[in-house]
């Protein structure tokens, strides 16, 4: 039997059930809405392997979760292919007694060359970041004028592994608006599924507006005109994307709203940075370090009560919070730093 307990509940009675894991803050492209070059230039001083949080130290941080409720792990980044070895944690990972499911958020460039044993390590599944299928427009926002190519190839590379792939794209005003339309085309009738993410102002360096955010209601207006789409249930209870179908059978999309459309009520998620701070929301301006007290000699017991603790403290409600109209300048984490 699985070494899990029922999950702990925060203070407003929300479960822990997942758990998303940054690998590493580094990454090859510098997206305008996450990492933009002009903060993340070349000078820009990234994380020691000091800082990082050693493979041993995950999976022991894992174990306890998975003790306290977690069955699902997501590994982000930065751009988390960048972490050497990574096959070898998600083994580690898979085997922790009580994980159903193990993922990875990538923008698919080194998938091409890991893909295989990613899979054979016990991944099943890669969101993949793709913000525009023409070639232009891609080029403008990853910051590195690197061409959509790369990115199919890596999809086609985690398909012809066994991997299930999931493409992410996020929507923002005077970006890629353009591309709604040619992505859903590009992927309908494929085992792909797209979903559409609202640009959220996560981090302090994005220029976020709200003027820039394209919603749920728009994305779903925009395809709905050309190819008819219909609500679908939700596959589990906390899922963030609100699903659609294709009428024609062509298979579904997703949008991902946390700005016009919060799912705060529902959040079963806390996040760990690849320097070993937990956060209990995407939008919180300081972490818990974790890595600080495990170094100390923390015993396996304490470690539990820690993480217990701070779960059940939890309150964070911030999408629900926050006003169109108000001027929000509280300061929080970045993407890059944080994974998503």
């Amino acid at each position: 039997m699985p070494n899990q307990v029922e999950p702990i509940k925060d203070h407003l009675g929300r479960a822990l059930k997942d758990l998303r894991i940054s690998v590493i803050d580094k990454c090859n492209f510098r997206c305008t809405y996450c990492m933009p070059k002009e903060i993340f230039g070349e000078d820009h001083v990234f994380l020691s392997e000091s800082e990082l949080l050693s493979f041993e130290e995950i999976v022991r941080l894992a174990k306890t979760f998975a003790k306290l409720g977690v069955e699902k792990i997501r590994i982000t980044g930065g751009e988390p292919l960048m972490r050497r070895n990574l096959d070898e944690l998600i083994e580690q990972l898979t085997a922790i007694p009580g994980i159903k499911d193990i993922a990875l958020t990538t923008n698919a460039v080194f998938l091409p060359k890991t893909a295989t044993k990613l899979k054979e390590a016990g991944l099943k599944r890669v969101n993949i970041s793709l913000d525009a299928i023409e070639d232009e427009v891609f080029k403008q926002i990853n910051g590195k004028g690197v061409v959509a190519r790369p990115v199919l190839k890596g999809i086609e590379a985690a398909q012809k592994a066994g991997l299930e792939v999931k493409i992410n794209m996020v929507a923002k005003k005077g970006m890629n608006e353009s591309q709604i339309l040619p992505m859903a085309r590009y992927f309908k009738g494929t085992n792909v599924i797209l979903r559409y993410i609202e640009f959220m102002d996560v981090g302090n360096h994005n220029g976020w507006d709200f003027k820039n955010v394209i919603t749920k209601k728009q994305i779903i207006d925009t395809i709905d005109k050309e190819m008819p789409i219909e609500p679908a249930e939700e596959n589990y209870y906390g899922e963030v994307a609100s699903r659609y179908r294709y009428k024609d059978g062509g298979g579904e999309i997703g949008v991902i709203s946390s700005v016009s459309d919060s799912f705060c009520g529902t959040c079963t998620r806390i996040r760990l940075s690849a320097d070993g701070k937990l956060y209990t929301c995407l939008f919180a301006s300081s972490g818990f370090d974790i890595r600080e007290k495990m170094r100390n000699e923390l015993t396996d017991e304490q470690l539990e009560e820690e993480v217990t603790g701070l779960w059940g403290n939890r309150k964070d409600r911030y999408s629900e919070e926050r006003s169109e109209q108000k001027n929000n300048n509280r300061k929080k984490i970045e993407m890059s730093y944080i994974g998503g």
